[in-house]
C-alpha cells in the first residue's frame, strides 16, 4: 500500500471522537415497536458507558443526578441551561445508543424552548423532556411543585416540536399535575400536550397501579413511567409496566443511590481498615477501568501519527 493510499483511509476513532448518526431514528422506531423500552438513568460518562455495556437500548440523563454529582445540590433548579447542555453533550459523545435528556421547563419562554431544542439536538440528544412546572422547578416526587397553565405548556410543546431540525427527535412532555390537581387533571393535561405535538406523554408520580392503568389507557400516545426508589409511584418490574401498557420506563437515580450507599461503605472500610481488599471482587482493576473507555483504541490511534511509526513505513 502506498503512502498516499494509506493516508487516504480514515482511521478508526475511539468513541468520544466518533461522529454518531442514526440515533434519533433508532429511538423513534424502537418506541413504535412492541415491548417496553427501559432507559436507565445516567449522569456522566462513566454511568453512560456502564449502561450501554449492560445492553440497554437507550439512556436517560437525569437532571437531579447531574445536580447532585456536578454541583452537590438536590434537584432545586440551581443548574443553568449551559451546565445541563454541557453534560448532555459529554454523555452523547461517549454513547452510541440514544440519549433522552431532562431539559426541565425548557429554560424560559417559547424562544428559550426553541434554543434549548436546537442546542440539545446539536449536542447529540435523541429525546428531550420538557415539563409543565413553573420556575424554579422541583423534583417530581417532592411537594411544592407549581404548574404553569395548560396553554403555556402547550406553547412550550409546540415550540419544541417546531424547533426540531430532525423530525425524528422525540419530544417528551411531562405533567406534574397529579400531586396537586389529581389524576383526572393530569391525564387531561397529558392529552392536551399530545395534541400540541408531544411524541411521548409523561404523567409524573401516579400513586397506584390503577392510576397507571388509566394513564396508558386514556392518553393517545406512548407513555413513560418514572420509577423512583422510595418515591410516590409503585416500583413495578418491567414486565408489569409493559403489561399495563407503558412503552418507556426511566430509572433516573438507581445508579446514584447505589453509588451513594456502596461508596459510603467503601470509604468507611478504607478508613477503618486502611485497605480496599474487602472490595476487590466488586471493583474493576486498573486495566479493566481503562479498557472500559477504549484505552487500546486511543493508543492505536496515537501510534498512527507517531514519528517513530512513520519512520518505519
Amino acid at each position: 500500500m502506498s503512502e498516499s493510499s494509506r493516508s487516504s483511509l480514515p482511521p478508526a476513532m475511539p468513541r468520544p471522537l466518533e461522529t454518531q448518526t442514526g440515533r434519533n431514528r433508532r429511538l423513534r422506531e424502537r418506541l413504535a415497536q412492541p415491548g417496553l423500552l427501559m432507559a436507565p438513568g445516567v449522569f456522566d460518562c462513566l454511568t453512560a458507558r456502564l449502561a450501554e455495556r449492560a445492553g440497554f437500548e437507550a439512556i436517560y440523563m437525569t437532571g437531579s443526578g447531574v445536580s447532585i454529582t456536578r454541583m452537590g445540590a438536590p434537584d432545586v433548579a440551581l443548574l443553568s441551561f449551559g451546565e445541563i447542555l454541557d453534560q448532555a453533550r459529554r454523555i452523547a459523545e461517549i454513547s452510541s445508543i440514544p440519549l433522552i435528556a431532562d431539559a426541565d421547563t425548557g429554560y424560559g419562554g417559547p424562544l428559550n424552548v426553541i434554543r434549548t431544542v436546537r442546542e440539545f439536538e446539536r449536542a447529540g440528544v435523541s429525546g428531550l423532556q420538557i415539563e409543565d412546572q413553573d420556575w424554579p422547578k422541583r423534583c417530581g416526587h417532592e411537594m411544592g411543585r407549581r404548574l404553569v397553565s395548560v396553554e403555556e405548556m402547550c406553547a412550550r410543546v409546540r415550540a419544541a416540536a417546531d424547533a426540531r431540525v430532525d423530525p425524528d427527535l422525540v419530544i417528551v412532555a411531562r405533567t406534574d399535575a397529579r400531586t396537586t390537581e389529581g389524576i383526572d387533571a393530569a391525564i387531561e393535561r397529558a392529552c392536551r400536550y399530545v395534541e400540541a405535538g408531544a411524541d411521548v406523554a409523561f404523567v409524573e408520580s401516579p400513586e397506584t397501579a390503577a392510576e397507571m392503568w388509566r394513564i396508558t389507557g386514556e392518553v393517545p400516545a406512548p407513555t413513560l413511567a418514572n420509577i423512583v426508589e422510595g418515591g410516590r409511584t409503585p416500583n413495578l418490574p418491567a414486565a408489569e409496566l409493559e403489561s399495563i401498557g407503558y412503552r418507556l420506563s426511566i430509572h433516573p437515580n438507581a445508579i446514584t443511590r447505589l453509588i451513594g450507599r456502596m461508596g459510603a461503605e467503601l470509604y468507611a472500610t478504607l478508613r477503618r481498615e486502611g485497605s480496599t481488599h474487602a472490595f476487590a471482587d466488586r471493583m474493576l482493576d486498573h486495566r479493566g477501568l481503562w479498557d472500559l473507555f477504549d484505552y487500546p483504541d486511543f493508543v492505536a490511534l496515537e501510534a498512527r501519527y507517531s514519528t517513530e511509526s512513520a519512520a518505519t513505513r
